[in-house]
């Protein structure tokens, strides 16, 4: 690794990053997006990278690269860009599959208006991902304290992410970073949940 420095280095508004970016955000998601936008997901989603002002803009997206060849990314913003978001560039770049999308929108909605309370002020993270060859190295540290680093820069006063109930390593990971879980979702006694809201404060 000391040879081969992880440099980081902001998306560029470029569909071929895009494509890069989708296929980290699959894994992060664990498919939740091919769930959302059906088999030509990875498409839709490059097909939007480029444009600004939504969730899977190049705007919110972090290349991690070594020897020029891209590693692992994140994806993160405040509450308050959130809520600025718009919905057109992935209903755009869906063409046919935008009814598919709509309806997906609305049997999700109590998992977006979760997504609805982060507040203004804390960063979410909405993916980390690592090439899966690569990981053990490092990586996902890097990216985790440039993240933390930024957040914290910016004043944020939390950083905050969701993470499958079922995917115990990372809930693992995070916690060992400091990160705790303050909710879950459905929060029912009777259900099992599907996923946590981890967060972790952020040093001025």
């Amino acid at each position: 690794m000391a040879h081969n420095p992880i440099l980081l280095r902001s998306a560029r508004p470029d569909e071929n990053e895009g494509l890069c970016f989708a296929r980290y955000m699959d894994q992060a998601a664990e498919g939740f997006f091919r769930f959302l936008l059906g088999r030509r997901a990875e498409a839709i989603m490059a097909s939007a990278f480029p444009e600004p002002q939504h969730s899977l803009s190049y705007q919110y997206v972090t290349f991690a690269e070594r020897r020029g060849e891209l590693v692992g990314m994140t994806s993160a913003y405040t509450g308050a860009q959130l809520r600025g978001f718009s919905e057109s560039p992935l209903a755009r770049a869906a063409g046919n599959s935008r009814l598919r999308l709509k309806c997906m929108r609305v049997l999700l909605a109590p998992v977006f208006r979760i997504l609805n309370t982060v507040a203004d002020e804390d960063v979410y993270l909405q993916g980390i991902a690592v090439e899966p060859g690569l990981r053990g190295q490092g990586i996902g540290s890097i990216l985790m304290d440039d993240i933390e680093q930024r957040a914290s820069a910016i004043g944020s006063k939390s950083l905050c992410l969701d993470v499958a109930a079922k995917n115990t390593g990372a809930r693992h990971l995070y916690a060992s970073r400091g990160m705790i879980e303050l909710s879950k979702w459905p929060d029912a006694a009777f259900l099992r949940p599907l996923f946590f809201r981890m967060a972790k404060g952020c040093q001025g």
